[in-house]
């Protein structure tokens, strides 16, 4: 059997009854770690609230293990139970969709168990979810590539009068581009786009495209740690936003569409003074 487990957005105690029946049925635990584990105590040498709570070891799984040794995980399933456990919601990310196909064509059992996930969770800021539209990722722009294909997106969701949460980059064991060019893997530091980054590429984008699909008065809210104890969620322009101070990652943003007078009272509580 191989499980699918959800962690939820908060720390270890997150995870459901359910959930945790799944783990300690389990003989292998595989966590992924390429979204991100910073509020789930990972140390350096492998140890982690995690392991404390299960009372068994949990293998680190990062991107290129689960992309190109699946079947290792799929073979151990097929012998014993496996957890494989997500943070947020099991389907989150395509990777986890391709593990459940590649698991069922070998016909093993698949068990997903759902918990929360910044799709639903970001309802906290008042924003009703029915008036969401596509949801965009902002890459970090470099040097020789300033990908734009959120822009058109966002633009099509205010037209449509509907909001726009934007998922900011995270760059989790990511080879350097030198170290790709000289044929060996050497992995740069990890790295977590915040709210001032994401608005100021927006904003240079705009500048570019000059398509006014928003704009520095622009409406938005910026939430940090979402989930979390200490999470901090701020509305005002964008402008406004660049004067917060959002702290440590993770960081996402939601540039607002029309509002309904109950969305306005709540943003009004979260509003930049």
């Amino acid at each position: 059997m191989l499980y699918i487990v959800g962690l939820g957005l908060g720390d270890e105690k997150d995870i459901t009854l359910r959930g945790l029946e799944a783990v300690q049925s389990s003989s292998k635990l595989y966590v992924e770690a390429y979204t991100s584990l910073l509020s789930f105590g990972l140390s350096s040498d492998g140890l982690s609230r995690l392991e404390k709570l299960y009372g068994k070891p949990v293998t680190v799984a990062d991107r290129e293990m689960v992309e190109e040794r699946a079947d290792e995980i799929l073979s151990e399933a097929s012998e014993s139970n496996v957890s494989f456990l997500v943070v947020g919601d099991p389907f989150g990310a395509t990777t986890h969709t391709d593990l459940v196909v590649r698991a069922k064509q070998l016909g093993l059992e698949v068990k997903v168990i759902h918990n929360a996930s910044v799709m639903n969770a970001i309802g906290v800021c008042g924003l009703q979810l029915y008036r969401y539209g596509e949801t965009v990722s902002i890459p970090f722009f470099t040097e020789t590539w300033r990908p734009d294909s959120f822009y058109e997106k966002i633009k099509r969701n205010r037209e449509l009068g509907l909001h726009t949460l934007c998922l900011l980059d995270i760059r989790v064991k990511e080879p350097s581009l030198e170290s790709l060019c000289r044929g060996r893997k050497c992995y740069e530091p990890p790295k977590y786009m915040t709210v001032h980054i994401a608005i100021n590429q927006l904003l240079e984008v705009e500048a570019l495209r000059k398509g006014s699909a928003y704009c520095e008065k622009s409406k938005c809210v910026g939430i940090a740690r979402l989930g979390n104890e200490d999470q901090l969620i701020a509305s005002g322009s964008m402008t406004d936003l660049l004067n917060v101070d959002f702290g440590a990652p993770l960081h996402c943003l939601v540039i607002v569409g029309e509002t309904h007078p109950v969305e306005e009272e709540m943003l009004e509580f979260y509003k930049v003074k």
